[in-house]
């Protein structure tokens, strides 16, 4: 099976190699405005694989307020929040929260809370997930932004869910984005079925907004 993440397409849609699974994982227009929205579900509906996922970020402020209405979505795409689905006997579990940081852009803020408070959240999240998408990363998982004086990474990624992680049943994937310098992929904890638990940052952007990162594919076999 072929699986292909993005993320963080700030309003550049790349052009996809055609697959099975489909995966963006937030923040996708760059002003988050109803047009923005109409040319990213333009260009989604264009994408040619089996299945279609969408988890919202912290830059889609309108999504947080009005919601992703199923009939808005292309056929075979699902919006997933705080929810989940099958694929190919796959559970994929989705959930757009993050957790809040000093001097956030009060423009970008939905669906954060502090931290401490989403763990009500990943308590939703089923046993033996298959792929987990979040739009950001766990605590200390490519999660690091170099901070400018020394070089030295600040990290950015949800504690909370870096716990919910280290104590359950682990996804065989964890997808995500938000800190658009760490795009990559990380093995971390072994996984229920005694492999490695693939984090994987799939940021379409850089830290300057450019979009220089290719999706992510992954190559999945049963």
């Amino acid at each position: 099976m072929i699986i292909d993440a993005v993320s963080d397409l700030h309003g550049f849609y790349p052009s996809l190699e055609e697959g099975d699974l489909l995966i963006v994982a937030g923040d996708i227009t760059a002003q988050d405005n109803s047009f923005e929205y109409d040319e990213f579900l333009l260009w989604l509906n264009k994408q040619k694989y089996r299945k279609k996922i969408l988890v919202a970020g912290n830059h889609d402020m309108l999504i947080e307020k009005i919601g992703m209405p199923p009939e808005s979505l292309p056929d075979n795409t699902e919006y997933l929040q705080d929810s989940g689905t099958e694929f190919e006997g796959l559970l994929i579990w989705g959930s757009p929260w993050t957790p809040w940081f000093r001097k956030v852009n009060p423009k970008c803020t939905a669906f954060m809370k502090r931290d401490k408070e989403l763990f009500d959240y990943w308590e939703k999240i089923p046993k033996k997930v298959d792929i987990l998408v979040t739009h950001g990363p766990a605590y200390g998982i490519l999660d690091g932004i170099p901070l400018p004086w020394d070089g030295a990474l600040y990290h950015a990624g949800s504690e909370s869910l870096h716990g919910w992680l280290k104590y359950v049943e682990r996804p065989r994937y964890h997808i995500f984005g938000h800190i658009h310098e760490a795009y990559g992929v990380e093995e971390y904890f072994c996984t229920y079925d005694d492999n490695m638990m693939q984090s994987i940052n799939c940021s379409h952007v850089n830290e300057k907004y450019k979009p220089v990162n290719k999706p992510q594919r992954i190559f999945y076999e049963k």
